[in-house]
């Protein structure tokens, strides 16, 4: 066989083929550019994930809870199945073995051009012999491209118990002749990457073992956070982390710390597993982002700071306890000590260093050090002030957004009360996501109830405004959780609304709603607007690693007189 290389110069890019007898193929030199600018996680992925298995083992479920996965994390992605290949590229096909042979093969060959073109592809065909799917891998291979055939494995009347359409039913009647399973074999794969046993494996489990593989093949970049990161100590450890506790040197902690080790523990700031060492800090500080192991967008500073005396007396200890008001709430393991730089911080944090900004005079106050090291809370951070019950971690709030059947969530954050304008603008929200084929919107509402500064609304009076604007009907109470948020103010403006943004992304959400002059306030100084009221949103859409949220930008609502309702606001009306 001789083969020679030609450019061909009538092609586009002037591709170059490999030329071998009567054998041609191309091979492109962007493979590598094209993963550069596909998606917002840098580097090529392209592969195909080849799920095969019986009718009603539970192919296109995993596939599309996949699709939902990668997509979520800024992993662009494809899934093929049935209904979008067999009522197009394939409905000249029939159901000879011939013409399924040949389904088959057009599925690779499609499949082989989306993770040519540096996408997952994901697809789900009982594809039952062995011969189709060694077909299938060849074509990849032969391209150069992953391909990881998984075999979602059901036993037969599981999959018989799942047939909402009948189909098992009417090919053991007669009634389909060549049914897989029933009339005609299924191939078991001999080797395949990944084997899901669907009928013994929940949804999410089956999710979290194909991620493994992906990262484990370098798909799947190592700092995607693939769960909710909870500090809390397992109750099977309580009792001995507690005389563990009881027995080491300790730190007296503010009531603003506690709140931040409460963030910390429910695992808002996932995957920080605790307050911030100094490698963490610095990536923050000068990036708004954590680095390692890829592009986690995490824009404020979450720090302890203690006293000199404190840093000098704990220098050396391999744990220590923090107690709140006497009472030991968390054990900090291989604590790590570094110099607080008070004003440098203040000038990336806020863009001022200003001591009558009410968050950086606290933070000139406090200690002149920072130390940071992994948390265990010892159990769930309470305040007995009646609220605690709309106090839901990321994860409480999943689950009632999966109770609920949501298919999307929109959050909404406020530090204020409820007003007419941020009601139209919530209600609008929700219309435009049903007019997008959205059938279960549900809306997060989210006030913060950290600290925030003594002019604000205090935390039960806005609670209280919320529950009866739910009361009247204002905003609809069947289809809105009210929930605390217990992150405290910093009043640090675009910086902090990625925070914000960010937060109730790990909890779920997938739209959120910026204000105007988000996290902003008037300077101390001048009662000029801090920040520019626009930047938020504008810093919102373009902020790295907030892929997984779309963002509402904030829209002016006014009294319309001749409508006599809340209106918003055109300037050319």
């Amino acid at each position: 066989c001789v083969c020679e290389r030609e450019r061909d110069v009538n092609k586009p890019h002037h591709y170059m083929y490999t030329k071998c007898i009567n054998i041609m193929e191309f091979q492109s030199p962007f493979r590598s550019k094209r993963g550069q600018v596909v998606g917002t996680r840098g580097g090529f992925r392209g592969c195909t994930v080849w799920l095969t298995g019986l009718s009603g083992a539970g192919k296109t479920t995993v596939g599309f809870a996949l699709e939902e996965y990668l997509v979520s994390h800024g992993i662009p992605c494809y899934s093929l199945d049935g209904d979008n290949i067999r009522h197009g590229l394939n409905k000249n096909l029939g159901f000879t073995s011939k013409d399924r042979e040949e389904n088959i093969r057009r599925i690779a060959e499609v499949a082989k051009l989306f993770a040519d073109a540096g996408l997952v592809c994901i697809t789900s065909f009982i594809s039952p012999f062995t011969k189709d799917r060694t077909e299938a891998r060849r074509i990849h291979e032969k391209a150069g491209l992953p391909f990881f055939e998984v075999f979602v494995n059901a036993p037969l009347d599981v999959c018989e118990s799942r047939d909402v359409k009948g189909l098992y039913k009417k090919a053991r009647a007669g009634q389909i002749k060549g049914f897989t399973g029933i009339d005609s074999e299924y191939e078991c794969p001999e080797a395949p990457e990944l084997v899901l046993k669907t009928g013994e494996l929940t949804e999410n489990e089956c999710i979290q073992q194909l991620v493994e593989l992906l990262k484990e093949q370098s798909i799947i970049p190592s700092g995607v956070i693939e769960e909710i990161n909870e500090l809390f100590v397992p109750e099977n450890r309580l009792k001995l982390a507690q005389t563990d506790a009881s027995t080491l040197p300790s730190i007296s902690i503010t009531k603003l710390d506690l709140q931040w080790v409460q963030v910390l523990a429910e695992g808002w700031a996932s995957p920080l597993k605790g307050f911030m060492r100094e490698r963490e800090y610095l990536q923050v500080i000068h990036f708004n982002t954590l680095l390692d192991g890829g592009t986690i967008n995490l824009s404020v500073p979450i720090v302890l700071p203690v006293a000199t005396e404190v840093k000098e007396r704990l220098q050396g200890s391999l744990a220590v306890a923090l107690e709140y008001q006497g009472k030991c709430v968390a054990i900090l393991r291989n604590p790590e000590f570094y110099e607080h730089r008070k004003e440098e911080r203040s000038a990336h944090q806020w863009g001022t260093t200003c001591p009558k900004h009410p968050y950086i005079k606290m933070v000139l106050e406090s200690g002149d050090w920072l130390v940071g090291g992994e948390l265990e809370v010892l159990e769930r951070i309470r305040w007995n002030d009646g609220l605690d019950q709309y106090r839901l971690t990321p994860r409480e709030l999943k689950e009632r957004f999966k109770e609920m059947k949501a298919d999307a969530v929109f959050a909404f954050q406020l530090r204020n009360p409820v007003h007419n304008g941020h009601a139209l603008l919530m209600t609008d929200t929700r219309r435009r996501l049903e007019e997008r084929g959205y059938r279960r919107p549900v809306l997060l509402l989210h006030p913060l109830g950290g600290w925030t500064k003594d002019d604000d609304v205090p935390l039960d009076w806005r609670m209280k405004q919320h529950a009866a604007v739910l009361e009247d009907g204002i905003l609809d109470p069947q289809s809105t959780i009210v929930a605390i948020f217990p992150s405290p103010m910093m009043y640090a403006g675009p910086t902090e609304v990625q925070w914000h943004c960010r937060a109730r992304m790990v909890a779920g959400s997938n739209f959120y709603i910026v204000g105007r002059d988000p996290a902003g306030m008037p300077h101390p100084e001048s009662g000029q607007d801090l920040y520019d009221p626009s930047h938020g949103g504008k810093v919102l859409s373009m902020a790295p690693g907030l892929t997984s949220v779309e963002i509402i930008p904030f829209r002016v609502a006014a009294y319309n007189k001749t409508k006599k309702a809340m209106d918003f606001y055109d300037k050319d009306r």
